[in-house]
């Protein structure tokens, strides 16, 4: 049976036109005939699947037997893998399941297995030496993009309607763009953490979920969002009500077509923006074109930088630990190697101020927000890459190899130009996750080439709705491609 989202597939259950079993049963099938080709699960539980679908009580339920994939990063289910793309966690099972997971078998889905993601999350794209890359469904000789990678390979080819992923520089919106998704990232806070992590990249990273339609993300977002007190990061709840608004009469929206870190935009991007604006002009809202972005890019992905490196490190020192040996570069990529060391010579006095600057930003933002509603990007500067697109020079390769070698600062140079391709590619999307505020990428664009393109709306901190209402427009207007 054809099912348009998630939310029809729960229907079904509830309205017993078709059992939990039975769902579990097709996705399966879809999953066994697309993922030969793409590579976007790392493992399965197909057996457990099959007898939670049996034998748990699913009703009252939102998303009653919904079959669900988890992302293999960070979102752990006790005895299951997650391997984070990493050859050292091959054969680690988690020993609890977090609380992020639980609230999603909580509300009725039933995990089948985990989708394919870069070493630890690092790239846009994903390409793990573990697990090998994930083939864009449009074009298989493009990567699906990063880190959610293969949770949009595997929602974009039909294997299901919406898949769990999560977002520290853009690792939901990004593969959204590439891959004709819809890709929420909510505010920093709005959705359950812990037991184990509170503060992922310093509040930078979030889960949500890749998705087709804006009922399923909305439906999602209400019954998975959170007031935890014990998080480091709390909202209150949004009400239904604020969630199932549409769009204010009047609004002022910014838009914004130059790169923020100074790379080159296609045209096909600036166009899908420019098209949406039009749009939005005819329904009578304000544009305001920027001459500038509203934050300092470049500084802004510096601090980001060595945020990252610095939490690498952190997480390095803790596996030593665990393993009971020290690191060698043999136990991983070279950009988790160069991110590690490189975060050994990092003062906690540098660390601190980057924090700080994290909070000067979110303070200008929210001034920003003062004056326009929305900031319109596009959410990549470029169509889904082609696989190898990003690879190092030998020289550079070789530097990193050896980053002992390097004064901090010059370690920070060698990192800035690791990711420099790469982040001229995907430029937008990082700020929201500094700053805390919640993002969206719509699916409006498509080239010649039938490639897909998105177009990026972020609101002020806690202003979900206005993404969502955003959304709904596109998508009722037939905007959506």
């Amino acid at each position: 049976m054809l099912f348009s989202d998630a939310t029809a597939m729960s229907e079904a259950v509830r309205n017993r036109e078709m059992s939990a079993e039975e769902l579990v049963q097709e996705t399966i099938a879809k999953i066994e005939n697309l993922d030969p080709s793409l590579n976007a699960l790392t493992s399965k539980r197909y057996e457990k699947a099959l007898q939670e679908a049996k034998e748990r009580d699913f009703s009252g339920k939102p998303f009653a037997g919904v079959p669900l994939l988890l992302k293999d990063l960070g979102q752990n289910q006790a005895g299951e893998p997650s391997t984070g793309g990493s050859r050292l966690l091959t054969s680690y099972r988690s020993g609890q399941t977090d609380n992020y997971v639980q609230r999603l078998e909580d509300l009725g889905f039933i995990i089948l297995g985990r989708t394919n993601t870069p070493e630890f999350g690092f790239k846009n794209i994903s390409d793990a030496e573990l697990h090998g890359a994930v083939n864009l469904p449009d074009d298989l000789t493009r990567n699906a993009g990063g880190s959610s990678g293969g949770a949009a390979a595997a929602v974009s080819s039909g294997m299901l309607p919406l898949a769990a992923a999560s977002d520290g520089g853009g690792s939901i919106r990004i593969p959204a763009a590439f891959n004709g998704l819809v890709g929420l990232k909510p505010t920093r806070g709005r959705i359950p953490v812990g037991p184990e992590s509170f503060r992922g990249w310093q509040g930078a990273s979030i889960k949500f979920a890749l998705t087709r339609t804006m009922r399923d993300t909305r439906r999602l977002l209400y019954h998975l969002q959170t007031c935890q007190l014990e998080s480091p990061f709390i909202l209150p709840k949004l009400s239904r009500q604020n969630l199932e608004s549409p769009l204010p009469k009047s609004l002022r929206i910014a838009v914004q077509l130059n790169s923020p870190v100074g790379g080159r935009v296609s045209e096909e991007a600036q166009t899908s923006v420019l098209e949406a604006a039009r749009f939005l002009e005819g329904q009578g809202y304000e544009i305001h074109l920027l001459d500038r972005p509203p934050l300092d890019g470049v500084d802004a992905m510096q601090s980001y930088y060595l945020m990252n490196a610095t939490e690498t490190a952190a997480m390095f020192d803790h596996l030593e630990e665990m393993l009971g040996r020290p690191m060698m570069l043999d136990d991983m990529e070279l950009m988790s190697w160069a991110l590690f060391r490189s975060g050994q010579t990092i003062p906690a006095k540098l660390y601190s101020k980057v924090l700080s600057a994290w909070d000067t930003y979110s303070h200008h933002m929210a001034v920003f927000h003062q004056t326009y509603d929305l900031l319109l990007t596009p959410t990549t500067a470029e169509v889904a890459p082609k696989h190898g697109q990003f690879a190092l020079s030998e020289n550079l390769k070789n530097k990193l190899a050896n980053i002992d070698a390097f004064p901090m600062q010059e370690q920070q140079e060698l990192i800035w130009e690791m990711f420099s391709d790469s982040l001229d590619w995907t430029p937008f999307t990082q700020q929201a996750n500094l700053t805390g505020q919640p993002a969206i990428s719509l699916p409006t664009g498509r080239t010649a080439q039938g490639l897909a393109l998105g177009i990026h709306f972020t609101a002020a901190k806690g202003r979900e709705d206005l993404l969502l209402a955003v959304g709904q427009l596109f998508e009722e207007s037939g905007r959506f491609v």
